[in-house]
């Protein structure tokens, strides 16, 4: 009996210092070797403490600032997920109405779909080009600056397709309102900024 157990437990831990050690070294090294940024989570950092990560989305509420899409988690990485409401659903018709007209009322103009809907994970970190420039308006007000610089700005910050065919074109949420920052400073008497969690 032994001599069939003896190849077992062989492979068993062979394989265990393998798949379960080895390979996840030698993949994380590599990983922190070839791209360190991605590999640490993208974070974004100003003034030497972390400020998010361009991947996750955070909530914006200012009135000076690009607001993100919807979460139905409330940004909330660690327990994040769709509300798992179908298109008849009573209760999402109500929600999108309600956040239709919030976002309306707030930007003066007809809200992009992705204003008013979540995305399936709650933390998508980017938003249409549409639903940011749709927002030009109170951004400008609330910054004191012309329209058509803050519109220059969006275009600038834009992604088009992974490699011009992945994808549709993109605006980062927290690289946008960074810029947004730098370029036109919030008026001191404004209040407005960043929510936080």
């Amino acid at each position: 009996m032994l001599t069939h157990l003896r190849p077992a437990i062989a492979l068993t831990a062979f394989f265990t210092l393998l798949t379960g050690l080895a390979y996840p070294l030698i993949m994380t090294g590599a990983a922190q070797t070839l791209f360190p940024a991605v590999a640490n989570g993208s974070l974004i950092e100003a003034d030497g403490a972390v400020i998010g990560s361009s991947v996750i989305a955070q909530p914006f509420t200012g009135a000076g600032y690009l607001h993100p899409r919807p979460s139905a988690s409330d940004w909330n990485a660690a327990g994040t997920g769709a509300s798992n409401l179908g298109p008849t659903s009573a209760t999402l018709i109500a929600t999108v109405a309600e956040r239709r007209a919030a976002w309306e009322a707030a930007n003066g103009s007809t809200a992009p779909i992705d204003a008013v809907t979540a995305s399936g994970s709650g933390l998508d970190p980017h938003i249409s080009p549409e639903n940011a420039l749709a927002q030009v308006g109170r951004i400008a007000a609330a910054r004191g600056v012309d329209e058509g610089a803050v519109r220059r700005l969006i275009e600038a910050t834009t992604e088009g397709p992974l490699l011009g065919l992945y994808g549709e074109p993109r605006v980062n949420v927290l690289l946008t309102n960074i810029a947004l920052d730098e370029a036109f400073p919030m008026p001191p008497a404004g209040g407005e900024g960043q929510a936080t969690e």
